[in-house]
């Protein structure tokens, strides 16, 4: 087979009401396993938060990324995604998270490195309109002179890739570094001005809204390959609650690597 264009697909846009980390990740695993089945055309899906999460890759440990006590203390949520990676700290409001669902032949014969940076091309575009000049750091992440603004994670399962990115638009790092560990043990010595300045917010970079930097993603997707709104489906909803409540929710999946 060989690899498709991405203005060979009919692009659909889900940006829904917010709904809870738990159900975020089964939407990724529900409309990845739709568009793989041929059920559901190519998708750009915007979230929006109910509340604050940490959300760890598939093969993380769950104690040595999150400091279980503060998130509890905080009322975060800790969810474990289908997709690799590293940790993501959530608020409402001070991130931007998006996530790509796929055919398969749109990364045929890349490289994990290619595939995230063909993905993430269309954010750097995005990001340029908006006045920040930044560019796609292997593995994973997308960076700007102040900093890393976003980090990425990809599965390729069943005929589809998913592609899912958070963006940092604003960020309290303190309660960030009391919550990770990986960031704690990373900046111990520097401080959480450091924190800051290492993850740095696209409200700092840009002066706008976070619906404004969201908007201006929307139509460079849509200016470079075509967008209709969607929305989703009532069966793609049912199941993913079913997930949600059986699998996301459940201890044994957040704890599968203790």
């Amino acid at each position: 087979m060989s690899r498709s264009d991405w203005n060979q697909h009919d692009w659909l846009l889900i940006h829904d009401d917010p709904q809870p980390p738990a159900l975020h990740m089964a939407l990724d695993q529900v409309l990845t396993d739709e568009v793989a089945a041929g059920r559901r055309a190519p998708t750009l899906r915007v979230w929006e938060w109910a509340s604050p999460a940490v959300v760890i890759g598939r093969f993380q440990s769950l104690r040595n990324e999150v400091d279980l006590d503060a998130a509890h203390r905080h009322g975060i949520e800790v969810v474990r995604r289908i997709s690799g990676g590293g940790a993501m700290f959530i608020e409402p409001g001070n991130t931007i998270t998006y996530s790509i669902y796929a055919p398969l032949s749109l990364v045929e014969g890349l490289s994990f490195q290619e595939s995230y940076a063909l993905m993430d091309a269309w954010v750097i575009d995005a990001l340029a309109i908006l006045g920040i000049e930044a560019w796609y750091q292997p593995l994973n992440d997308i960076a700007s002179a102040g900093g890393k603004i976003a980090g990425a994670a990809q599965i390729r399962h069943a005929g589809a890739v998913l592609h899912h990115v958070t963006m940092a638009y604003d960020i309290d790092a303190a309660k960030m570094l009391e919550v990770l560990r990986i960031g704690r043990e990373k900046l111990s010595d520097k401080g959480t001005a450091s924190a800051a300045k290492r993850v740095d917010p696209l409200r700092s970079q840009t002066g706008l809204p976070r619906e404004a930097v969201i908007g201006s993603m929307i139509e460079t997707f849509d200016r470079l390959h075509g967008l209709c709104h969607d929305a989703l489906k009532p069966e793609e909803l049912a199941r993913a609650r079913e997930l949600a409540a059986n699998k996301f929710h459940k201890h044994e999946w957040t704890a599968e690597v203790p």
